[in-house]
């Protein structure tokens, strides 16, 4: 029984760049020496235990057969005799497919550390071509390493394309497209992502509302904000499309709730925010229509969001400052006077009017 550090934690320290997690990889076990051992078994597809004391991820080593459709589609085995070169072989990139053993040596059958000073993205084998989830991890990959100078080897690129002339980008579940799509939204370089996968021809099977888009439109989402970067660069991403379309792609996507209703609201009101507001009322219906009142981080979101597609610093302060002063104004007081319903909503955006209209000759 022998243990491999593998993968991701393998490549990055190789790059010098921070890593948070450790894979490994059991050759020559069996699972009911590892739980025998203290290990954890939570695997369903194949055999995955999860260390006593660290909660580290062992897997048995194993080979995979291609047996169905999608990136579920696979049949795997595990033996003691499954050897780590077999295990490492079926793996997607030639920089994710070394190892580290126990003193420390690299193993690398498959030239990553050739790749990693190269700066290549490419494939191990011809197997690639089995899952068509590599599609979207290779362009993550790319998404994640370009500003080091990384590129998709023509060669992989080729199979990509292959991979997306077919309909096993179809089977793909919608969940899992997301999940790499946001993890791509959290890289240095988001826009790079949506161009490989437009380069590969799955953009427009995956997100046909995207496919369209030139790669200048995609270089918003490299404009940093909040530690909410993901959602602000979705909303930034569909901003591009109409409220139709936007709410079309979050739906296909099946989008979290808190970035489909921001993606949404900056689809539909953008436009009036990209320049100042030149009247009161004007300003206080766009108040109203991003409902601050009761979605106040919602609206920053917004907010920062005109911020980096419009460079609008005036608008954002006019919103923020006609927010705070209609905020200042109590319904709960007007009901107090006797005010009820209709009258109460009526006098309310009265008031509010005059407090924008006091603020915007204020500020000339």
């Amino acid at each position: 029984m022998k243990t491999y550090l593998v993968g991701g934690a393998v490549r990055d320290k190789l790059l010098g760049v921070p890593y948070h997690e450790h894979d490994w990889v059991v050759v020559g076990a069996t699972p009911e020496e590892l739980l025998s051992q203290g290990y954890q078994a939570v695997g369903k597809d194949f055999p995955v235990f999860l260390h006593p004391n660290t909660k580290e991820e062992y897997a048995l080593a194993r080979t995979e057969r291609k047996s169905g459709p999608g990136y579920t589609g696979f049949d795997c085995h595990t033996s003691p005799d499954v050897t780590l070169e077999e295990d490492l072989v079926r793996r997607d990139l030639t920089i994710n497919a070394m190892a580290q053993d126990s003193n420390g040596t690299i193993i690398d059958p498959y030239g990553g550390q050739r790749d990693l000073e190269q700066k290549l993205l490419r494939h191990v084998s011809d197997a690639f071509i089995e899952d068509p989830l590599r599609v979207l991890r290779i362009a993550r990959f790319y998404a994640r390493y370009s500003y080091l100078g990384f590129k998709i080897a023509d060669e992989t690129l080729q199979l990509m394309q292959t991979i997306s002339a077919g309909d096993e980008l179809l089977a793909l579940p919608a969940e899992r497209i997301w999940k790499e799509l946001e993890k791509a939204l959290g890289e240095k370089t988001p826009q790079q992502f949506f161009i490989a996968l437009q380069q590969s021809n799955a953009l427009a099977k995956l997100m046909p509302e995207l496919s369209n888009f030139s790669a200048q439109q995609f270089l918003i989402l490299e404009k940093t904000s909040t530690e909410k970067c993901q959602l602000i660069r979705f909303a930034l991403l569909l901003s591009h499309l109409d409220a139709t379309h936007a709410e079309t792609l979050c739906a296909t996507l099946k989008a979290p709730k808190e970035y489909k209703e921001l993606a949404i609201l900056f689809a539909r009101h953008q436009t009036p925010c990209s320049k100042p507001f030149s009247s009161a009322e004007a300003l206080l219906d766009t108040i109203e229509q991003l409902d601050p009142f009761r979605r106040e981080s919602r609206f920053e979101h917004f907010l920062q969001c005109c911020e980096l597609k419009f460079d609008s610093g005036r608008t954002t302060q006019q919103l923020r400052e006609a927010y705070t002063a209609c905020k200042a104004i109590n319904a709960g007081e007007l009901a107090r006077q006797g005010l009820k319903g209709k009258a109460i909503a009526k006098t309310l955006y009265i008031l509010r009017l005059e407090a924008i209209n006091q603020l915007l000759n204020q500020n000339g």
